[in-house]
């Protein structure tokens, strides 16, 4: 039986009946080899985690030797070289004053530990997030989804949490332009807690850059304006950086563009090239609330995924792949831009770095979404050997997120097929 076959048998249909028709075989940088030897340019990442393209030699090489020494023991049972080093260095680069680390497996878990830091931090109880958000697929982070597409069929979710307007000026919920508006949206989470909360918020739960939401980039001051209105009501900021963190948007972390520091910052997806693992970290006094006892997580912070994770930083920093995504990114943005001049389909171009989405629309005016066309969009150029990710709440953005290391001259035939494609949509 093949491996398409084995999908069809024996895999639950969340994957089956929406996987892209490509067996890959292999992954070197920023090309993905089917077994039919098919070469492709990788626009994707895996979901936005091989920043630093596939199967880096730097990666692979701290990761096998790491396992040459152990494999895992239980990082929370027994203390290990690895993990020690890479929550040291994680307190070197993340922004402001965190300090401490949590390793856990996945995104959705760091969200969790987030949470349950932030209550105990605070001593209050209620989440405030996003409109249009993602956050995982646990109860505990999809009853912090703003998203209808990922929570349906499995309610009803937890109680405590309220949702403050999406800061999406293309589509702006209250009916305002930016900057004419004044960061309404922002101003806004006052009556967030006002009237969905008891009053009693532990934290305000954000992504930097709304990625499932379809690439949405909140403006202007609005961190600075929603930090400072949770602050006053003695709750925190968590920063979701899943997707967008380790250089995606430019910066290593996508809420330095903001000026903000996060009072928690939780991350997964491109810490360590593709192994699995995720994390959540907190300055001092925070950090101290969690005591002996609270939190575990027996495959946590395995250590070849932790030695994968340092080669990871390493090179991203060696290499400059944070100033290249912003360069890369910077071309095509504007490239897209003066593309969206000529195409109605496209409705809107906006992203930071490498994290870019296109919104397709049947109509300009209407802003009737383009749901089946970007669909269309996406097999068409895997046909050209270029893969891309469609998203957003009305499944009608088409989404960049390739490897930082993406050259120029790829950039240039992504970007050429793309726009060949729309010209015959």
């Amino acid at each position: 039986m093949n491996t398409k076959q084995q999908y069809a048998e024996f895999m639950l249909p969340v994957a089956a009946k929406g996987v892209e028709p490509v067996v890959v075989a292999s992954a070197k940088g920023r090309t993905v080899t089917d077994t039919d030897g098919k070469e492709y340019l990788d626009c994707f990442s895996g979901i936005s985690v091989v920043n630093a393209g596939h199967n880096h030699p730097k990666i692979l090489a701290a990761a096998r030797a790491q396992m040459e020494k152990l494999v895992h023991c239980c990082s929370y049972v027994y203390q290990v070289p690895a993990v020690g080093a890479l929550a040291e260095k994680l307190a070197e680069i993340t922004p402001g004053n965190l300090k401490k680390s949590f390793f856990g497996n996945s995104g959705a878990e760091a969200i969790e530990g987030a949470m349950r830091l932030a209550k105990q931090a605070t001593g209050h109880r209620e989440i405030v997030a996003l409109g249009f958000s993602f956050h995982g697929r646990t109860i505990g982070t999809l009853s912090v989804t703003g998203n209808m597409a990922r929570k349906k069929n499995n309610g009803p979710y937890l109680s405590g949490v309220g949702f403050g307007p999406t800061p999406y000026c293309y589509r702006c919920p209250l009916k305002l332009a930016y900057p004419s508006c004044e960061m309404a949206c922002a101003h806004e989470l006052r009556n967030t807690i006002k009237q969905q909360t008891s009053g009693d918020v532990a934290a305000f739960l954000a992504e930097p850059v709304l990625g499932e939401g379809g690439i949405l980039v909140p403006p202007g001051d609005y961190f600075k304006i929603a930090a400072s209105i949770f602050h006053e009501h003695g709750a925190l900021f968590i920063a979701d950086e899943v997707q967008s963190g380790f250089g995606r948007t430019g910066k290593m972390f996508a809420i330095e563009h903001s000026g903000v520091a996060p009072d928690i910052l939780a991350m997964a997806k491109g810490i360590a090239g593709g192994f699995p693992l995720g994390a959540f970290i907190a300055g001092e006094p925070v950090s101290e609330a969690m005591q002996p006892g609270d939190h575990l997580s027996t495959f946590g912070g395995n250590p070849i995924s932790c030695a994968a994770a340092l080669a990871n930083i390493a090179v991203l920093k060696e290499e400059k792949l944070c100033e290249n995504a912003a360069a890369r990114g910077g071309e095509l943005m504007a490239r897209l831009a003066r593309f969206q001049e000529q195409n109605a389909k496209v409705g809107d171009v906006r992203g930071k770095g490498l994290m870019i989405g296109i919104e397709l629309v049947r109509d300009r005016k209407t802003k009737e979404p383009a749901d089946k066309e970007a669909k269309e969009v996406r097999a068409a150029l895997r046909e050209r050997g270029v893969l891309v990710g469609v998203g957003g709440v009305y499944g009608n953005v088409v989404r960049l997120q390739p490897p930082l290391s993406i050259t120029p001259e790829e950039c240039d035939r992504a970007a050429t097929a793309l726009e060949d494609v729309l010209r015959k949509i």
